[in-house]
């Protein structure tokens, strides 16, 4: 009766997940893990996320790849009727697109500064928006799980990005301002601030420099990296029945890196 019990409260199954730029790392592990939990997904990326449903599929669980520009209204719009149209509903939305400058406020240009707002957190609003009119229309609860970051509570060294901090900084606060408007609705929405997680982006040194590598070591606690499966953890719990008192928060998943 417990085990039942148990499974029935964190089980996704009857859902619809949308993930944003899950294409590869974070992302594609999220949606991945989202399925095996028996969600439906859908991903939103820009070219293509085959490789992310051919896994999904061959696991038993059901997914499509929808070109989209999280940062174009018109895009998302469609995007999100597509799901409608495949699925008959949306349920979950797990904001996980985005982008990085490792470049200081000298180096980065205003475009560039630009950039990882639009993408970072303009297109978080944009796809928690649209979703969020689709939910209110249906009548449906929801759950939107904005990917932020450690870089949003603190300023990283050795590297300097200021404008990729901002804009997490930014997910963080428009996370909380979004649950109070949306609660009313019944749809919540919290974020999740991973620490350094390692996904080929992040320890390819064509993405990122060794010394970069070498100088996070000393700074982590629990000596090593996250593996990106680690996130989904909270991932299922916050768009599960299990965390539906949940609201407007911010779950940190460093390693600790932040309490030191």
């Amino acid at each position: 009766m417990k085990e039942n019990y148990i499974n029935s409260l964190f089980s996704l199954e009857g859902k619809t997940a949308l993930v944003t730029g899950a294409g590869r790392g974070i992302g594609q592990v999220l949606a991945r893990d989202l399925a095996r939990a028996g969600a439906d997904i859908a991903i939103f990326s820009r070219s293509g996320a085959e490789e992310s449903v051919k896994l999904i599929e061959s696991e038993g669980g059901k997914a499509v790849s929808i070109i989209a520009d999280c940062t174009k209204e018109e895009e998302v719009r469609a995007g999100i009727q597509k799901i409608l149209e495949i699925y008959g509903h949306l349920d979950i939305v797990v904001n996980n697109a985005g982008v990085c400058y490792h470049k200081d406020i000298f180096e980065a240009s205003v475009e560039e500064f630009r950039e990882c707002i639009d993408i970072n957190l303009t297109g978080e609003y944009i796809v928690a928006r649209e979703a969020a009119r689709v939910l209110i229309a249906a009548g449906r609860p929801g759950s939107i799980i904005n990917i932020a970051s450690i870089s949003g509570t603190i300023a990283n060294i050795p590297q300097r990005q200021v404008a990729y901090n901002a804009s997490k900084a930014g997910v963080m606060q428009m996370t909380k301002s979004l649950a109070v408007e949306l609660a009313d609705h019944n749809i919540r929405v919290n974020s999740i601030s991973p620490g350094y997680v390692a996904t080929p982006m992040s320890v390819d040194p064509n993405f990122v420099e060794p010394e970069l590598l070498e100088a996070w070591k000393p700074l982590m606690p629990m000596h090593r990296m996250a593996k990106p499966e680690e996130l989904s953890g909270a991932a299922i719990w916050l768009a599960s029945d299990a965390s539906t008192y949940t609201n407007g928060v911010d779950i940190i998943v460093d390693g600790l890196y932040t309490a030191v």
